[in-house]
């Protein structure tokens, strides 16, 4: 007997509304399942690699891969931390000193040659160094901003640190159940594209790969070079510096405002020649590692363009908060590549 055209209706309705009540349950989620499914197929072969040490076992592999990406976060996290409690005695000193001696500070003479605005900041500046009733007016009306930033600031990055604890919680089935949800995605690029699904498979996770790769190798990288000159050159909070410095690497131009605040602060302190070193060792060493290293790793990525790489970190953190400075260049790689080589093989089945 052949459904009446009610009961198809009946039957899309009901699809539709199990789709869409699985929508609402996961996507609280979102961000943090696609995190996981790039962590998965960024590290695969280090999984299997342990898989096959330990003869197939694949719930402890997973569970070893799992905790130690846990330590590896945590351990960032404790330094930062540390950082914050040794040094917030220093900056409170270091504010409080400032406003002792400010009679004896001077506003650098470049400041007057700025055109237009240099003579309104230099005398407003030797006002401030002069008054300490408008220093501090100064200072309370800029605490309220500062302290709604610090707050929102340290909300996005506990939320971060909630939804990549949630990514590796679901990365462990991931890891665990592998294979099935290999055959699964590979049924599914099957029916979409055909006899060429397989081969869209392998190019979306090479995008993948190539993106996260270059992602933190980078960061690693800066964050590394960067620590070495803040040691150097006797900047304070060094670590908390250098793991600032690996946040931000992952913003353009991020790391700019970290080893350009440490130059302005040992200017501010009288310490001239090392804030020239400093200056000169971000621009010739820190911000020149983007240059070269980004390039090679992400050559992965099917030479992706850095335009899709900004869109995808300043899309995917408003998207996904701190996850998505992942999720969105990887979504983006993905999607240019999987388009790419569809139409190659389009073109090429033409011929």
């Amino acid at each position: 007997m052949e459904p009446t055209r009610f009961e198809q209706y009946a039957r899309l309705a009901a699809v539709a509304l199990l789709a869409w009540g699985c929508v609402l349950v996961v996507r609280p989620f979102m961000g943090a399942i696609l995190f996981a499914g790039v962590l998965c197929l960024s590290t695969w072969p280090a999984f299997a690699g342990l898989r096959d040490r330990w003869r197939g076992r694949r719930t402890l592999a997973a569970l070893a891969l799992v905790l130690g990406m846990a330590i590896a976060l945590m351990l960032p996290v404790a330094l930062l931390a540390q950082s914050l409690v040794l040094n917030s005695a220093g900056l409170v000193e270091g504010v409080r000193g400032f406003l002792e001696r400010r009679a004896e500070l001077e506003v650098p003479a470049f400041v007057a040659t700025i055109p237009l605005i240099g003579g309104s900041l230099d005398e407003y500046g030797r006002m401030l160094l002069q008054s300490r009733e408008e220093l501090i007016a100064v200072a309370k009306k800029l605490a309220d901003p500062a302290k709604t930033l610090l707050v929102a600031m340290g909300a996005a990055i506990g939320e971060g640190l909630v939804q990549i604890l949630i990514a590796l919680f679901v990365a462990f089935f991931f890891y665990r159940d592998g294979e099935q949800v290999r055959k699964l995605l590979l049924e599914g690029m099957s029916r979409l594209a055909g006899e060429h699904g397989s081969v869209l498979a392998v190019t979306a996770q090479s995008a993948v790969k190539g993106v996260v790769y270059g992602l933190l190798g980078t960061a690693f990288a800066q964050a590394a070079v960067a620590l070495v000159g803040f040691l150097i050159a006797g900047v304070p909070g060094a670590f908390l510096l250098g793991a600032a410095t690996f946040v931000l690497s992952l913003v353009p131009m991020g790391p700019v405002i970290v080893w350009g605040g440490a130059a302005a602060w040992l200017y501010g302190h009288d310490q001239t020649g090392w804030a020239i070193f400093m200056l000169v060792y971000g621009i010739a060493v820190i911000s020149s590692v983007d240059n070269f290293i980004k390039p090679i790793l992400m050559s992965r990525a099917g030479n992706l363009s850095m335009l899709l790489v900004v869109l995808g970190v300043f899309g995917g953190a408003v998207a996904f908060g701190f996850i998505g400075l992942f999720v969105g260049p990887a979504l983006l790689a993905v999607g240019w590549s999987v388009t790419k080589t569809w139409l190659d093989v389009a073109e090429a089945g033409e011929a």
